[in-house]
């Protein structure tokens, strides 16, 4: 944490973190399709779908996480956390291609089904390390934010399978 740059300038520019993080995110959506085909609505229907979804995921949780940090007192440190939070996430979308990109050069299933669960699990312990320290939480309150994340993504993953799909 010693690293984060807690200024609002420092603040802003690790938004391009989510600038970064977006060829990943495509191409893990990309690989995901070559497995279960495009959904029925088409291509770029789909693709601006989840651009959609990207946005909305990536600025909600921090527009979200706000008002829980005021409810435990760390409104001060809420900018260190968001700047860590976008900056831990480039590190999620790397290990998750990394670990993703053997399924589909052909792994078995099972092994890439654990490799997956790895990744995520992996995922879900950085945010957790990241929100604890960068927000000085306890453990199980840093795990609220967690949920919170995860919640809002399947939401938003609900949304986006919704509009990229034919009407």
């Amino acid at each position: 944490m010693l690293l984060i740059d807690a200024s609002p300038e420092g603040v802003v520019a690790s938004f391009w973190a989510a600038a970064l993080c977006l060829p990943g995110f495509l191409a893990l959506q990309f690989f995901a399709w070559s497995q279960t085909g495009v959904p029925s609505g088409g291509f770029g229907r789909a693709l601006a779908a989840e651009l959609i979804g990207y946005v909305a995921a990536w600025a909600g949780f921090a527009l979200l996480s706000l008002p829980m940090a005021e409810s435990q007192g760390r409104r001060a440190d809420w900018p260190r956390f968001i700047a860590a939070w976008n900056w831990a996430n480039a590190v999620q979308y790397l290990v998750l291609l990394a670990l993703t990109l053997p399924a589909v050069l052909g792994l078995p299933e099972l092994l890439a089904g654990g490799l997956w669960l790895a990744a995520f699990g992996y995922a879900l312990w950085l945010e957790w390390f990241v929100t604890k320290g960068a927000l000085r939480l306890p453990g199980g309150t840093a795990v609220l934010f967690v949920a919170l994340d995860v919640m809002l993504n399947i939401f938003i993953r609900g949304f986006v399978t919704r509009l990229g799909s034919a009407g």
